[in-house]
């Protein structure tokens, strides 16, 4: 049986449609914005699924562009099932909006590359190393958070279990096998912990050396996410809606952004293709990170 979609999925096939039916009007964004008294800033968040719509927005929209009542009906059903709540929401105090979204996307995509500079990869991570990662960026007044992203962060790793699972491809980059978060013995087990993922068919792990000196990567961390429909390693600019288009996610010290812009997903995958030609192979990257865990330099 199909697995019901997250809600932040049916929020950004919802903020498609809305955008399909106001491109079917021929109306801009700003003229749209007017007429209803938002700021443009507010529509394009509708759109792009940053944030969810209510039932009496929803209707003002759905009037200024002449939408039937069979339309409508169907649209104030998706906005009601885009409102059901997710189990990452629980955690909401503790969590940035973006990151919260950003979970609902990676519970759905089918494929997840992510390069990293500094860090494991949360999906990688073991729950010592996270916590060690959390005590760094929140204020040590507020252990509950660090608790509460913990175990986010341990049950975001639920999605490697799913049936079907999604494709991992981590680069690292080799200073993340150096760097001694938590302290020694801890980057140890952590180190182990990526030798035993990447016996899992769905991960696969690569090693940027230092020696490959100045490359794409040096313009910081990055996730690109794929659903279905978009096609593994499609890409911008395929015929898929724009509900099921790549994504690509960077975090920072505020919170998130996303990308989605053909010419922006298009250069982070060219980036990433670049990434993963210089890496080690991943046998070879096995081999580095074994050897990091003995303590070999």
């Amino acid at each position: 049986m199909a697995a019901k979609p997250s809600p932040t999925m049916l929020r950004r096939q919802l903020g498609a449609e809305l955008r399909r039916i106001r491109d079917r009007a021929q109306r801009t964004v700003a003229s749209v914005a007017d007429q209803v008294g938002w700021s443009e800033s507010k529509l394009s968040r509708i759109e792009t699924a940053n944030t969810g719509v209510r039932n009496a927005d929803l209707d003002r929209l759905l009037t200024a562009y002449g939408v039937d009542d069979a339309e409508r009906t169907r649209l104030r059903a998706l906005a009601a099932q885009s409102r059901q709540r997710a189990w990452w929401e629980a955690y909401g105090d503790a969590l940035p909006d973006a990151y919260e979204t950003f979970i609902g996307f990676e519970a759905e995509a089918t494929s997840i590359r992510t390069y990293e500079a500094q860090v494991v990869p949360g999906l990688l991570q073991t729950a010592e190393y996270a916590s060690a990662v959390m005590h760094a960026f929140v204020p040590s007044d507020r252990s509950e958070v660090i608790e509460q992203r913990v175990a986010v962060r341990m049950a975001r790793q639920a999605v490697l279990t799913r049936q079907p699972p999604p494709q991992l491809w981590a680069i690292l980059d080799e200073d993340v096998l150096r760097r001694p978060v938590g302290g020694p013995d801890v980057l140890r087990r952590q180190l182990l912990r990526l030798i035993q993922a990447s016996e899992q068919s769905m991960v696969t792990i690569q090693i940027l050396p230092f020696s490959v000196g100045a490359h794409p990567g040096l313009a910081g961390s990055f996730m690109v996410l794929e659903f279905a429909g978009s096609g593994a390693g499609s890409g911008a600019g395929t015929s898929a809606g724009v509900s099921d288009q790549p994504l690509v996610y960077s975090e920072g010290l505020t919170g998130g952004v996303f990308r989605s812009k053909p010419d922006d997903l298009r250069s982070y995958l060219d980036s990433f293709e670049a990434l993963r030609a210089a890496a080690m192979t991943p046998v070879e990257s096995m081999e580095a990170i074994a050897a990091a865990a003995r303590g070999e330099s």
